[in-house]
């Protein structure tokens, strides 16, 4: 099956996926596997791999993209969720998100924690990928949660915004980063990034709305586990510490981690050579920059003399973690089948259909690559070469055109997170919530937030 026939029955297996997750209560492993099975084999993908007369692998086949799909989320985030895990179980149990959540009250006050977080995510997911800003910060929101009892449900999707429209807007986070090269923006970033700053407004007015209203329909599994007999207030919980850690020490396991992978960015964008810009780009990769923060989480952990729960912290973490990087794999996969059938040649054959819809284009291009694979950074960049050639015919040529071009491929990366994005799976098990709920935040979430960035988008291409 290939062509058109090959999207409609990638549409109906996702509906089917939901189905079989929301309504028929399948364990969303089995589902997303079962589906992508499906998928492959309609989408002709060979049985085996085929080989040519000397042995190489010429075509692969179901079994070999299952595993490279499954493999590659676990390389790219798997350690990344457990590291930050460990940090979030360390930071609760010593009572440095407590600290944590005071030292944010104290800056902007006990009326808008929403805001505070939503900011907080936007502002780490600059140099940070937003699934691993996720984890980072998650601690800080549970906490601030507790401590304002405001909507767990509000308070996850304000961090997920805030984290998700940085990460597609402004550089040096890789996508938008590689979109500017290939459109011919490298030599202006700083524009660029000036552009993903102002476009960031009306996505997250938006997403702010959008979390305060879905808030108050659905609660989490955190919030619906706690009862009048159960809760505890926060003085209580403060008092179970008895003295909290210092502000330094509470910090650092989240601070050090953002910071390094600030300065590996901003390295790499700048070029960097030499001994010293290779320690910094080693150090600030995710996984490097959150084992540093997990060495600070352990010197805080016997500071606060609960050394003897190390083992057993770990092996509660890891228990943890399990489920969500299964099922983050399985979406890989569903991901990786749809990246090597004939769909996206399809979409790129077909690419002048939509020339006609102008600063549009760019949008509804990356928005289906989007939806169909998963990773917000594989739409930019293919959207990004698919438009380069294209954009003399669309009539973008100035600095601020091809800026503007850069945040339409943006906004429509971020449209919409499902099953086969790791950070949804990210969002929804972080956040207490469950994939029917998922699908009502954050994919919804990413809908709302992708069109409004489009219309603002729209609006400053009229002015310029």
């Amino acid at each position: 099956m290939t062509g058109i026939w090959l999207i409609i029955a990638f549409v109906v297996a996702i509906v089917a996926m939901i189905l079989l997750i929301s309504k028929l209560k399948v364990h969303p492993f089995l589902a997303i596997m079962l589906i992508s099975l499906i998928l492959a084999l309609l989408a002709g993908i060979p049985l085996i791999d085929i080989k040519d007369e000397a042995g190489n692998v010429v075509t692969k086949g179901i079994p070999t993209i299952i595993g490279e799909g499954f493999s590659g989320t676990f390389s790219s985030i798997g350690i990344v969720i457990i590291l930050g895990a460990f940090i979030g179980t360390v930071l609760e149990k010593t009572g440095a998100a407590l600290k944590l959540a005071d030292m944010v009250i104290k800056v902007v006050g006990e009326k808008h924690p929403d805001l505070a977080i939503m900011l907080m995510g936007w502002v780490v997911s600059i140099p940070v990928f937003c699934d691993s800003g996720f984890v980072i910060l998650n601690p800080i929101r549970k906490a601030l949660v507790k401590r304002t009892k405001v909507s767990s449900v509000t308070m996850t999707i304000c961090l997920s915004c805030g984290l998700y429209i940085a990460h597609v807007f402004i550089p040096p986070t890789p996508g938008p980063i590689a979109a500017a090269d290939k459109l011919g923006g490298g030599e202006y970033l700083l524009l660029i990034i000036g552009i993903g700053v102002l476009c960031s407004v009306f996505p997250l007015i938006a997403g702010l709305i959008y979390a305060k209203l879905i808030g108050k329909k659905i609660k989490s599994a955190d919030e619906v586990a706690e009862t009048d007999e159960t809760v505890k207030t926060y003085e209580e919980l403060k008092a179970e510490f008895g003295k909290l850690p210092n502000g330094l020490n509470a910090i650092a396991p989240l601070l050090v981690p953002i910071l390094l992978m600030a300065v590996s960015s901003i390295v790499t964008m700048v070029g960097g050579t030499g001994f010293f810009a290779d320690l910094f780009k080693f150090l600030g990769t995710p996984i490097m920059a959150l084992a540093v923060g997990t060495v600070f989480a352990i010197i805080q952990l016997f500071t606060a003399k609960k050394g003897k729960e190390f083992y057993n912290l770990t092996n509660e973490t890891l228990k943890t973690v399990g489920p969500i990087l299964f099922v983050t794999a399985a979406g890989g996969v569903l991901g990786k089948v749809i990246s090597v059938s004939d769909m996206m040649n399809f979409i790129k054959d077909n690419a002048n259909v939509f020339q006609v819809l102008g600063i549009f284009f760019p949008f509804l291009l990356a928005a289906i690559l989007k939806s169909a694979q998963g990773s917000s950074t594989v739409a930019i960049t293919t959207s990004a070469s698919i438009v380069a050639p294209l954009l003399g015919v669309l009539g973008f040529a100035t600095p601020v055109e091809i800026a503007l071009v850069v945040m339409a491929i943006g906004a429509g990366a971020m449209t919409v997170s499902h099953a086969n994005d790791s950070y949804f799976w990210v969002v929804t098990n972080f956040g207490d919530m469950t994939p029917e709920q998922g699908y009502k935040t954050q994919t919804l979430m990413t809908l709302v937030i992708g069109i409004a960035a489009m219309v603002e988008i729209f609006i400053l291409s009229l002015i310029f």
